[in-house]
């Protein structure tokens, strides 16, 4: 009995020193990436008036969203809109990055997009995966309705041949 308590204990002592080295790795491993983000968005001057205007332009598209999810045909307008802002988005950022001077304090459009990406093209996906999903439970609710109608239809089928 003894040797079972001492090689559980010792399992027991192994797996804490495993999950420590795994939460110290995660908390290291998290750290590069979390600075990178907040060097980005102190690099930023938030208070530009095209800044907040796209800010609230999304908002105003995820309430757009939010209020229109019972429209399945409104929803995918929106849908194919917010996809094609996301095609277009590598045009857009070299038409802003050749204007920025007009607009912009800084020229925050690199070559690569990055900027663009981040506050623009990340918030149409995300709020295309809304939509989606909101399309997807749509479709759920029909199909279970549908079954149930099905099912209703076949029960009142043979009862009427019982008859």
């Amino acid at each position: 009995m003894e040797d079972l308590k001492s090689a559980f204990n010792d399992h027991i002592e192994q797996m804490a020193g495993l999950i420590e080295r795994f939460s110290a790795e995660i908390r290291t491993g998290f750290q590069p990436a979390y600075e990178n983000f907040m060097g980005f968005f102190h690099a930023i001057d938030w208070k530009e008036p095209w800044l907040i205007c796209l800010i609230s332009f999304h908002i105003f598209l995820l309430l757009i969203t939010f209020v229109t999810r019972k429209n399945v045909n409104f929803q995918m307008c929106l849908f194919l809109m917010a996809l094609g802002g996301v095609y277009l988005a590598e045009k857009i950022n070299s038409l802003l990055g050749q204007n920025w001077k007009s607009f912009a304090t800084q020229n925050y459009f690199d070559p690569h997009g990055l900027f663009l990406s981040v506050l623009w093209s990340g918030p149409l996906l995300i709020i295309a995966i809304i939509i989606l999903m909101s399309t997807l439970f749509s479709l759920c609710h029909l199909i279970v309705r549908w079954k149930k109608a099905e099912l209703r239809h076949r029960a009142r089928l043979s009862q009427s041949k019982q008859d």
